[in-house]
Formats: C-alpha cells, sequence, structure tokens
C-alpha cells in the first residue's frame, strides 16, 4: 500500500476510489512519465508536492515505482502538471492512426461490488481529453474531488439510470441520455437502482 497522504494531512482517497489493480506496468510508466514531468518544469519533489497535494514520501515511492496510487492521486498529480491522465500513463505520441485494444486500457477504480472505471484512450492536444467507460453496481458510487478550471465532462448514459451529482446540484440520467457538466467542481455519479449502470464519459481539460 503506498502512502497516499496529502501535505494538509487529509487522505485524497474518497468512497469507491480503490486504486487500481497491480499493473505493474501501468506503475512503470507513471514512474517515468511523472519523473519526467517534473524535471521538464524544473520542479523539487516539493514544489511537486505542494501543488499536487500530496506527500513527498508518496512522489519519491511513486517514481521510484514502489508506489499503486489510486485514482485520486493520478488526478492530482495531473492537475498539478495540467495534463490530462493518458499523458501521465504513457510516453506522448501523435501517429495518424492510435490504436488502444482492450489489454492497454487500464482499470484505475474499482468499486467495491465490482463496478469498473477504465480509460480508453486520450489525447494531450490540441486539448487535453480523456475517453472512460464506467460500470457501477447497484448502490456503488464514485466521487471525485474538483479537476483544473474549465474542466468539462461528457456523459452518456447506455445502460441504467445514472444520478449525477456536481456542486450540490443533482440530476437523474436515464439510458441514452448525455450531460454536459462541469469538472472543476467537487462531483459524483452513483447507481441508486438495483440494475448495472454503465456510461462513457469524456474528459476535456483545458
Amino acid at each position: 500500500m503506498s502512502d497516499d497522504s496529502t501535505t494538509d494531512g487529509r487522505s485524497p482517497d474518497r468512497p469507491g476510489d480503490d486504486r487500481p489493480g497491480d499493473d505493474r506496468s501501468v506503475m512503470e510508466a507513471v514512474a517515468a512519465r511523472a519523473r519526467a514531468l517534473r524535471k521538464e518544469r524544473g520542479w523539487s519533489l516539493d514544489a511537486l508536492a505542494a501543488r499536487a497535494r500530496v506527500s513527498k514520501g508518496m512522489l519519491v515511492a511513486l517514481e521510484n515505482g514502489r508506489s499503486n496510487p489510486n485514482l485520486a492521486t493520478l488526478i492530482r498529480l495531473c492537475d498539478a502538471f495540467a495534463v490530462p491522465l493518458t499523458d501521465l500513463l504513457q510516453q506522448p505520441a501523435t501517429p495518424l492512426l492510435a490504436a488502444s485494444p482492450p489489454e492497454e486500457q487500464p482499470v484505475l477504480w474499482t468499486g467495491p461490488d465490482g463496478g469498473t472505471g477504465r480509460l480508453l484512450t486520450g489525447a494531450a492536444q490540441p486539448v487535453g481529453a480523456e475517453l472512460w467507460h464506467w460500470r457501477l453496481a447497484p448502490g456503488e458510487e464514485h466521487h471525485s474531488e474538483a479537476h483544473l478550471a474549465g474542466t468539462v465532462e461528457l456523459l452518456h448514459v447506455l445502460r441504467g439510470t445514472l444520478t449525477v451529482t456536481v456542486g450540490g446540484q443533482e440530476t437523474v440520467l436515464p439510458e441514452g441520455h448525455g450531460l454536459r457538466m462541469a469538472g472543476d467542481h467537487p462531483h459524483g455519479y452513483a447507481n441508486r437502482t438495483g440494475e448495472e449502470v454503465v456510461y462513457t464519459g469524456v474528459v476535456l481539460v483545458p
């Protein structure tokens, strides 16, 4: 288990924000990319810890491939670097076609009852974008902190009924409905029904 405490003593974990599977390739990619991004910006470990609101000890473990950070911690690092999550998980590349087979789509969130959040693909330019596929078992919820100012999320419910809360406002999305929402406020997704909810989401990072 990694040290996911923040610089102010709080944990970035939220209900349902379990760590991704112990995928060695993901851990190694994050270690190499985080180290490279930090050095590109000329930041010390202390500087990055302050910007990302995570502990220096966690960053040392992460950059040495000894940490398996949860999704909340990964998002804090991306916000600090101002890059999409896909840029943290792999070396940047701009081919004409960039296929993402299932075995290369990391599951970065696992719910207590089998729900998953899978990062399908993404891009860093001209705007940061992440394409997600989510499954929530009955009763499961996923909560997220506010992202960078100007972040927008787009959702489409493929199956079931999804309840979305943003900054204290709540809406219920039946199957087939889409949603545009502000990602720079605390937000959450919940399945308050007896059937599985499946939805896709796009995160647009300014």
